[in-house]
């Protein structure tokens, strides 16, 4: 049983409830806590460094315009910073599923930082020498901090967590491509032989993926970097100063080094997010981006004795329990999870944002909380899935140079040398007997063997252009 010692008494406007006396927060989060048994989720560094950001620069613009004493602003800022530093991040408690405008989680950042001012200021926490409402929300709504936040959180997380990630691996499959440009393999349409690639343009090809993956993201930043504060309830702005949303935007863009810029309609910004969605919507291309390779590193992998065995895949740990061994593919095997998530985040995302209703959309906290997975799984998969797996892959280059022989696609650089009826017979004729196509072609007298050598160059046949026998 707990001692009284263990509780203190706060007050709200539904009367007094106990909240364990060493918290920062009040009785507005407690009452959540206590409201929203739901998942055991909580937001995360992100997004309570967003809340930091937020308060702190509505503290800055308010004191700039005289609308909060010195002292107390400068305190709300030391707090604030506190929780922008990740100090307090244990004392966020409140589960996502809550309140749909987010209004539990606002008011969290609130008291926390309201009390945590309060005793910076030589005060007791609970005296509300700093209000939770009057001070630290001053000029503010839940309905528009929390889509602020949302915002900065995610534009944060794009630009300096996944972005950079997927830099490491756009650099790492350049490597790769660079590494294997001489290495002349079958390449694969539907899955059957097809004529020869260089595995290093394929390997180009994922590069590329990545670097447009890049790209997509970074298209997205102008529509997140606009924010909802100073809408208030519902965008007419309300018990807000005319200057306080163009000067709390300028101190987000100066804490956070991005672009963040007052919304060009605040009743669009508080009753749609459809930047999230949208944003989602290239992370979401990344995600199958990064499926597509790592599935087809895997088939390149695959064997090693019995599959295509066209690169050969790090040792990153046992395959399997009961085949001594035995490796697999583990971390392509995540990436390829990740995207099951991330499809299943957009998901949500894509229909919370859909779900707003007249003046406000009512979906915050799940499109926020799926927005921020989305980004901080892309980001560790990108992370891991180069340092781990790409930067470890080797070229079976002997195997790859006995396939490409044996291959029927060589057929199809024999069209221009001797036409497309007599190539689908050598094709054929190689494919009953077992022969390669080079030496049906000269048992037939089609080509001799000095015409054959050019015409079923392999890595001439990697390179645009039309081959032929008198081809140099």
């Amino acid at each position: 049983m707990s001692d009284d010692s263990d509780f203190r008494v706060e007050r709200d406007s539904l009367g007094e409830i106990a909240v364990p006396a060493d918290a920062y927060w009040g009785a507005q989060t407690q009452r959540a806590v206590e409201n929203f048994p739901i998942s055991d989720a909580t937001f995360g560094r992100r997004f309570v460094r967003a809340l930091g950001i937020v308060k702190k620069s509505a503290a800055r613009a308010n004191r700039d315009l005289d609308l909060i004493d010195e002292d107390v602003a400068d305190a709300i800022v030391d707090a604030a910073d506190e929780v922008i530093a990740g100090d307090h991040d244990d004392q966020f408690p409140v589960d996502v599923f809550q309140t749909g405008s987010g209004t539990s989680s606002n008011m969290n950042a609130n008291e926390v930082i309201a009390n945590r001012a309060a005793e910076l200021m030589g005060s007791e926490v609970g005296d509300r020498v700093v209000h939770p409402n009057d001070h630290v929300n001053f000029g503010q709504s839940s309905n528009d901090v929390i889509p602020t936040a949302m915002h900065v959180a995610s534009l944060e997380a794009v630009e300096y967590d996944l972005v950079p990630a997927l830099e490491t691996l756009a650099d790492e499959l350049d490597a790769k491509a660079a590494a294997f440009d001489g290495v002349v393999k079958t390449g694969r349409t539907h899955l059957q032989d097809a004529t020869p690639v260089r595995l290093g343009q394929e390997f180009g090809g994922y590069r590329t993926q990545v670097e447009k993956g890049i790209e997509r993201c970074e298209s997205v930043a102008p529509r997140l970097a606009e924010l909802a504060l100073g809408g208030t309830a519902t965008g007419t702005g309300l018990n807000t100063h005319p200057e306080f949303p163009e000067r709390a935007a300028e101190y987000i863009a100066d804490e956070t080094g991005l672009p963040f810029r007052e919304a060009d309609n605040h009743f669009e910004a508080q009753a749609a997010h459809d930047a999230m969605s949208e944003a989602h919507g290239a992370l979401r291309t990344v995600a199958g981006s990064l499926n597509k390779i790592a599935n087809d590193l895997r088939l390149l992998a695959s064997g090693p004795r019995n599959g295509l065995g066209e690169i050969e895949q790090p040792e990153n740990q046992p395959g399997s329990s009961i085949m001594p061994g035995k490796i697999n593919p583990v971390v392509a095997e995540a990436v390829n999870q990740v995207h099951t998530q991330v499809v299943g985040n957009d998901a949500a995302v894509s229909a919370g944002a859909a779900g707003g209703q007249l003046d406000l959309n009512l979906y915050k906290p799940v499109v926020a909380h799926n927005f921020l997975q989305s980004a901080d799984l892309l980001a560790n998969a990108s992370e891991t899935f180069a340092e781990k797996f790409v930067a470890k892959l080797e070229a079976n280059e002997e195997h790859c140079a006995d396939a490409v022989e044996r291959s029927m696609a060589l057929a199809t650089a024999l069209n221009p040398a001797i036409g497309y009826d007599k190539a689908s017979e050598v094709a054929k004729a190689a494919l009953k007997t077992g022969k390669t196509v080079r030496e049906v072609a000269v048992e037939k007298g089609y080509l001799t063997e000095s015409e054959a050598d050019d015409v079923l160059d392999p890595e001439r046949m990697t390179h645009r252009g039309i081959l032929s026998a008198e081809d140099d």
